[in-house]
Formats: C-alpha cells, sequence, structure tokens
C-alpha cells in the first residue's frame, strides 16, 4: 500500500465536498506512485495524521520499490474503505474516501482533485448532539516547510467574525 504524506493537501469545498493534492514526480521525471495509482484507479483515501501517529507518517516517506508497502515498514495497518478501492490507514484519526474528479497539469504541477464520498472519523472526535467533530480532541499535525519541518495544532484560537 501506497502511504506517502503530503505537505500539498488541502480541502476546497463544501457542497460537492473536495479535496485537492499535489503530487511530485521522482528526481527522473516519472511521476511517484502516488499518481499512478490514481491515473490507473481514479479513487483514493487521504489519512490525517495526528500527534500519535506522526512519527510513523514519517516512515511513510521512504522511497520504497513500486509496489512494497510504506505501512509494513512503518508499523500501520489497513483497513477497508466503505466505498472505494484503496484501503484506509486503520491508526489515523480522519480518513477521506475519495473519487478523482479530475487531474489538472498546471507547468510542472499535477493537482488531483477529488470528491470525497466518506470520511471516517474516530467516534472520540465527534460531538453526536452538535453533528461537529471535537476540533479540540483532533490533534493534527502540519507539514511547514521542506524537508523536515511540522507543525502541532494544539495551540488554537478564536476570534469572532465581524457582523
Amino acid at each position: 500500500m501506497n502511504a506517502a504524506p503530503f505537505s500539498f493537501f488541502n480541502l476546497l469545498g463544501a457542497n460537492p465536498p473536495i479535496c485537492a493534492f499535489a503530487p511530485g514526480d521522482r528526481d527522473d521525471g516519472t511521476p511517484k506512485d502516488t499518481a499512478l495509482n490514481v491515473r490507473a484507479i481514479h479513487e483514493f483515501v487521504v489519512n490525517l495524521v495526528d500527534e500519535a501517529i506522526a512519527e510513523a507518517m514519517n516512515q511513510c516517506a521512504a522511497a520504497l520499490p513500486f509496489g512494497e508497502s510504506e505501512l509494513t515498514r512503518a508499523g500501520l495497518h489497513a483497513a477497508p474503505s466503505s466505498v472505494v478501492k484503496p484501503p484506509r490507514i486503520a491508526e489515523a484519526p480522519a480518513s477521506l474516501e475519495c473519487v478523482e474528479w479530475g487531474t489538472l497539469q498546471i507547468g510542472g504541477n499535477r493537482v488531483v482533485i477529488g470528491l470525497i464520498k466518506r470520511i471516517h472519523l474516530r467516534d472520540e472526535l465527534f460531538d453526536v448532539e452538535k453533528k461537529r467533530v471535537r476540533t479540540e480532541k483532533l490533534l493534527t499535525i502540519g507539514r511547514m516547510a521542506s524537508p523536515h519541518w511540522y507543525c502541532k495544532t494544539s495551540e488554537r484560537f478564536e476570534m469572532i467574525r465581524p457582523d
């Protein structure tokens, strides 16, 4: 299973729910495994990373031969997805099952746009009464700068929007 971490990933819309990521190429110009996999089956899963699995995620960045599982190397486990073929990462706090809407080539950048078809979220992260994610418990990490810098999202603040 290909489980490469991506710094160029974001959610782009809610109706329909959209996410996008930009997989790079290898030094020789050939697409990396994630781009090849999306091209082959037109589906993918985005797994969010929290502080608990940050080190394992970093292990998934290793350049392995095509078809060799980054999950096995990192000590993570695959879980079946509900509506797409690629599995999700069982330890991830949230996973987004996506169907490729399209891929844009903008200069040397490849941007994969996906429609989110299913979201998996750890039970303790969802407030059933309010129908909201408990963001104070979702301690995701973010990629800040290449090659080795990340940030924690545990320090948050609120700013009330003006009327």
